[in-house]
């Protein structure tokens, strides 16, 4: 009977223990990407001026979940594309519109497409897609498929650090280290 008593004790006190752990230090939740709506970032644009990335998906697309999964929830990945782009998660199946530089972009019933994705796209639906766009909104790149944290890490950093230099994709990619530990130029 002892020995029960004795082993009651020590379970309520490591219990106690762990709660307390628990409650002094609390998980942290780590980095995700702070996406914005189209007409968000834009605004945004206007006073501190960034690159866009455009992540497009539909909500049946797999692959773009994985990526939210994955990629987009990779703390570096998440923490420089918040550092450093204005994000959007822009769904090319959604039925709102959006205004945009004189226009209204609407969702195409028959092309099964918002006309803003279609744009963005040059009308070659692939999901998911990442559209890389300049401060004043003319296209850099558009990177259809999946990429993992692994791949998206250098691409991040190259719209931002390679844009600047004469260095290559290929010869920047081969040198890429990892992401910087602080936020980057603009």
């Amino acid at each position: 009977m002892k020995r029960i008593i004795f082993l009651a004790c020590i379970l309520i006190a490591a219990s106690a223990v762990v709660a307390a752990y628990f409650i002094v230090t609390p998980v942290q939740p780590s980095p995700t990407v702070r996406w914005l709506s189209f007409e968000e970032a834009v605004r945004r644009n206007e006073t501190e001026p960034r690159l866009f990335l455009i992540d497009v998906y539909t909500d049946w697309c797999g692959w773009c979940k994985k990526m939210d999964k994955t990629t987009y929830a990779d703390s570096d990945v998440a923490r420089y594309i918040n550092d450093n782009y204005w994000p959007v998660k822009f769904n090319a199946e959604q039925r709102d519109s959006v205004s945009f530089a004189g226009k209204v972009f609407r969702y195409i019933p028959e092309r099964k497409a918002h006309e803003l994705a279609l744009s963005l796209l040059s009308e070659r639906m692939s999901y998911p897609s990442t559209v890389f766009l300049k401060q004043d909104m003319s296209l850099i790149q558009v990177l259809p498929g999946y990429m993992d944290a692994r791949k998206m890490a250098p691409v991040v950093a190259f719209f931002i650090d390679g844009q600047s230099s004469s260095i290559t994709w290929p010869e920047y990619e081969r040198t890429f280290k990892g992401l910087p530990s602080l936020s980057t130029n603009r």
